[in-house]
């Protein structure tokens, strides 16, 4: 069986396009929920939505690093050990890449429409944020880095299999 360091490429990919997928999905909610009204005080209110994105904690790396130098000086200088999986304290390859968060915000827009269902006492309905244009470069953004990712893993792919037929 090959060594998990051939597939943490793979690993760090996936993640990112865990990460690209959340950053779809948020945008496309926004968009579809850009003109939706609620009155004042419902719990109907749409909150727009946006990814923070992060890597892992600095000190995971650093200890997987080590982790892996400290194996390497075990072994004879001929051969290379796969190392262990997990760090000192449970940090595991899989954990390093970005990280995803979606956080809901509280910012509405009001418009005059005394007409509207959902209007106050003074006219005013209120709208979600959301600024299209915004949202759709990161639609865009995000889709590119989607393939961007996907490029990524079929490389690799292309390299392991011209390793094999070596």
């Amino acid at each position: 069986m090959l060594p998990e360091r051939i597939f943490s490429s793979f690993q760090t990919a996936s993640q990112g396009l865990s990460v690209q997928r959340e950053k779809i999905a948020a945008a496309t909610n926004n968009i579809a929920n850009a003109g939706t009204s609620a009155p004042e005080g419902s719990g109907r209110a749409y909150r727009p939505q946006s990814v923070q994105t992060g890597t892992g904690p600095r000190q995971d790396f650093q200890r997987l690093l080590l982790d892996s130098v400290s194996t390497l000086r075990q072994t004879r200088p001929e051969h290379l050990s796969p190392g262990s999986a997990s760090g000192a304290a449970g940090v595991t390859r899989s954990n390093l890449g970005p990280t995803a968060q979606i956080v809901e915000s509280g910012q509405f827009r009001h418009e005059f429409d005394p007409d509207h269902p959902d209007a106050d006492e003074n006219g005013m309905v209120r709208y979600p944020d959301v600024d299209l244009i915004r949202e759709m470069t990161q639609l865009v953004s995000a889709n590119r880095l989607y393939e961007a990712n996907l490029s990524a893993i079929e490389a690799e792919k292309q390299i392991i299999k011209r390793s094999l037929e070596l």
